[in-house]
C-alpha cells in the first residue's frame, strides 16, 4: 500500500472519502451513515485502527450526517474543521473529539500532511483539502462554484485531483429545479459544471508536467451523467491538445456506491 483514494459515496445525498497511507487513513467528509463508513473501510481493506481523523469541508448535511455516530463510536479519531464551520454544523457537530484550524493552514495527522484552503460554496467557511504523504499528493477540491487561481495553486502538484463536476448547465437551466435553486447552483458560490471542471482541468494541466489522474466528484443525479460529464470534459481538454489516456486518466465516481481504490 502506497498512497491511496477511494470514494465511499460523491453526490448530494452524501460525501464520504478514504485517504490513506500505510499505517495512517483519514476521512474526507462524513456525509453518509457510520454503517456504510465502517463497510468502506471493510471493503477497502483498510484496518479501523489506522483511522485517525475525520477532515470536514463544511457544515451541509450530505457532508456531516455521519460526524458524530462516528465519533462516539471509533474513540481515536480526531474531527477537523474551522471554528465556522463547527458553529453551523450546530448539533450536528461532533460533541466530542473537534479540533479548529484556521483556513490556510496545515497540519499532520500520522504521516500525512494535510493543507487547507478557500473554496467558493454558500457555507459559513468551506474548504478544500491537499493530502500529501511520500511525496505524493491527493488534492480534493468540490462544492465549489468557480475554482481560482489559489484553489489551483494548492492542487498544482496532486498525482490525483478530486474535483466537482456536478451539473451540465442546459439540462439544469431547463430542468424541474426551482428558479431559486437553479440560480444557488450556477452561481459563484453554487456547484461546479461540466464546462467549468474542464477549463478548470486545463489550467492545472499547464503546471507541472506529469501522469495525473482526475476524478470527477458530486455528479448530480437530476442534472448529469457520467458519459455527459465525461464527453463534455473531454472536448474541451481535446481544443487545447490535452488528450486522455496521454496527458491525464479521466474518471467520474459513484454517487451512492463505494468505488475503485486509486494510488496516487
Amino acid at each position: 500500500m502506497g498512497f491511496d483514494f477511494c470514494s465511499f459515496s460523491s453526490g448530494s445525498s452524501g460525501n464520504c472519502y478514504l485517504v490513506r497511507s500505510e499505517c495512517t487513513a483519514v476521512l474526507v467528509d462524513a456525509g453518509i451513515s457510520r454503517t456504510r463508513i465502517m463497510e468502506g473501510l471493510a471493503r477497502t481493506g483498510t484496518d479501523p485502527a489506522i483511522l485517525r481523523a475525520l477532515l470536514v469541508t463544511h457544515e451541509h448535511i450530505d457532508h456531516v450526517r455521519g460526524a458524530s455516530a462516528l465519533l462516539k463510536k471509533e474513540k481515536g479519531i480526531v474531527a477537523f474543521a474551522n471554528e465556522k464551520t463547527w458553529a453551523a454544523a450546530g448539533e450536528r457537530a461532533p460533541a466530542a473529539g473537534r479540533r479548529n484550524f484556521v483556513t490556510g493552514e496545515s497540519f499532520r495527522v500520522g504521516d500525512i500532511l494535510v493543507k487547507t484552503f478557500a473554496v467558493n460554496h454558500d457555507a459559513a467557511d468551506p474548504v478544500g483539502y491537499t493530502l500529501t504523504h511520500g511525496g505524493r499528493q491527493i488534492s480534493i477540491i468540490t462544492d465549489t462554484g468557480h475554482v481560482d487561481e489559489e484553489m489551483l495553486l494548492a492542487a498544482g502538484d496532486a498525482d490525483i485531483l478530486v474535483l466537482e463536476a456536478n451539473h451540465d448547465e442546459d439540462m439544469l437551466k431547463y430542468g424541474r429545479y426551482s428558479m431559486a435553486l437553479k440560480q444557488r447552483v450556477l452561481g459563484d458560490r453554487g456547484h461546479l459544471s461540466n464546462t467549468a471542471a474542464g477549463n478548470a482541468i486545463v489550467k492545472w494541466l499547464e503546471g507541472v508536467k506529469k501522469e495525473r489522474r482526475v476524478l470527477l466528484a458530486h455528479l448530480s443525479r437530476e442534472n448529469n451523467f457520467p458519459e455527459m460529464a465525461l464527453q463534455t470534459i473531454r472536448n474541451i481538454l481535446e481544443e487545447k491538445k490535452y488528450y486522455i489516456g496521454r496527458d491525464l486518466r479521466l474518471d467520474t465516481m459513484a454517487r451512492d456506491e463505494i468505488g475503485p481504490v486509486y494510488e496516487a
